[in-house]
């Protein structure tokens, strides 16, 4: 985290055309001396014109200079930095990079009504009722996740992620009539509320020139259609695409894919690695639920791979998913090459193939992980088993590790020649292991412990 000697003052400029200022914003932009500096986009300097500063007007420059440039202006002399923002620059704003940027000490905040809140207030809708969701500088994609049955999101959109996409992204889940409220320009002289159903409007934007202020919100009510995104875990195996088709491929089954998911437990800010991805049953399955959470699929086959990103795409696990092309445990020694500064060492890991390097697989592995850190591990074959039992023995051993083991066997129903049948499948046998010392074996249970050793 930087730190700097000046303050840096966060003022929101709210929703309006002129800016409308609390006292003590407006006594910020007073004080300023002409060596000071306001930053902001255009737009948002032309809505504080109304108030005198002697300060010099910059443009926002991109996130990845804009570190360098506070340093750079309080070596000229700056004393303060005023940075303009919009509505509230918390929420989803740039305050948040400032936070990860700066210290707390540093940073002022003059929070002001956002458009999210101007949206719900034009649209009569209680903003605890909505889900907000933003497009803005991130992929489209990441909207599929939330596209489910009645669900009112309320979306922050950028250029790629304008009312057009918005509606082919609802007929694309089997959403057509989803109501999509397009709030443009909210507290301007040509501010527009209108709404189109999601069909409806790809038919219109074809026959008309349909256009649309760039400066807007997207209130999106979801049909009570059935949904081609889940709502619930479990994603049916058919969903995925596989390299064999119909979910028959190198994919964890549905039922397996549970129990690994109940075991693994996944939460909020946990680094996960899925070696021998295969097609992504589990690290897509994990990163659709897990959104704060980051999993790194791991897998080499072609095949698989290609699968693997198709399937990252179709349900918008864009962002917490990431996808390494390789044959374990080589494909580690990169990966841990790349962590410096990034958040790549596992607290979890969850191993679904190995091509025969199982042994070294397990050790290294275990060896990264935190503790309370935990390794799960899927078996078909005898020998498979044979190496984990190994590990478990060593385990048993050294006295650090908490099991779990368990055998799923599972019969589905059929028809043939028109009777019902149930016909096995392979048993599928897991292994859990949780980490830990002689010291903290008495309460391994207790998540105290496992975040005072994650550090």
């Amino acid at each position: 985290m930087t730190k700097t000697q000046m303050p840096i003052h966060v003022i929101g400029l709210g929703v309006n055309q002129v800016a409308h200022l609390d006292i003590a914003a407006q006594a910020v932009l007073a004080s300023l001396s002409p060596q000071d500096i306001v930053l902001g986009a255009p737009r948002q300097h032309e809505t504080i014109a109304h108030y005198a500063h002697q300060a010099q007007r910059e443009d926002l420059p991109k996130l990845k200079v804009l570190k360098d440039a506070f340093a750079q202006w309080q070596s000229q002399g700056a004393t303060q930095v005023v940075v303009l923002a919009s509505g509230d620059p918390l929420y989803y704003g740039i305050g948040a990079w400032l936070m990860r940027t700066f210290s707390l000490d540093t940073l002022r905040f003059y929070p002001n009504v956002s458009s999210i809140q101007m949206a719900c207030h034009r649209l009569g809708l209680s903003l605890q009722d909505v889900q907000v969701v933003s497009l803005h500088g991130r992929p489209l994609a990441s909207l599929r996740r939330h596209l489910q049955s009645n669900k009112t999101l309320l979306l922050l959109t950028d250029q790629y992620s304008q009312p057009k996409q918005i509606a082919e992204e609802c007929v694309r889940a089997g959403l057509d009539q989803s109501e999509i409220t397009v709030c443009e320009a909210l507290g301007y002289a040509q501010e527009k509320v209108r709404t189109f159903v999601a069909e409806a409007f790809i038919k219109d934007v074809l026959e008309t020139e349909l256009a649309f202020d760039p400066l807007n919100v997207i209130a999106l009510k979801t049909s009570q259609q059935i949904s081609r995104y889940p709502s619930s875990v479990g994603i049916p195996d058919a969903s995925f695409v596989t390299d064999k088709g119909d979910g028959k491929g190198m994919i964890t089954k549905r039922e397996v894919r549970l129990a690994i998911l109940s075991y693994m437990n996944i939460e909020q800010g946990d680094t996960v690695w899925d070696i021998g991805a295969g097609c992504g049953g589990v690290s897509v399955e994990m990163a659709y639920w897990h959104p704060r959470s980051q999993i790194i699929a791991i897998e080499h086959h072609p095949d698989r791979l290609a699968c693997l990103t198709a399937n990252q795409d179709r349900f918008g696990v864009i962002q917490n998913l990431s996808i390494v092309a390789g044959r374990a445990p080589d494909a580690l020694v990169d990966l841990l090459a790349q962590n410096k500064g990034q958040n790549t060492l596992p607290n979890k890991v969850f191993i679904g193939g190995s091509d025969g390097e199982l042994t070294a697989l397990m050790t290294q592995v275990w060896d990264l992980l935190p503790i309370g850190g935990s390794l799960m591990v899927s078996a078909v074959t005898e020998e498979t088993k044979y190496h984990v039992m190994q590990f478990a023995q060593q385990r048993d051993a050294e006295q650090d590790a908490d099991e779990q083991s368990l055998q799923v066997s599972i019969a589905k129903g059929e028809r043939l020649a028109g009777q019902r049948l149930f016909r096995p499948s392979l048993p599928v046998t897991l292994y859990h292991f949780r980490k830990y010392t002689a010291t903290t074996s008495a309460n391994i249970n207790d998540k105290t412990i496992y975040k005072e050793n994650a550090q």
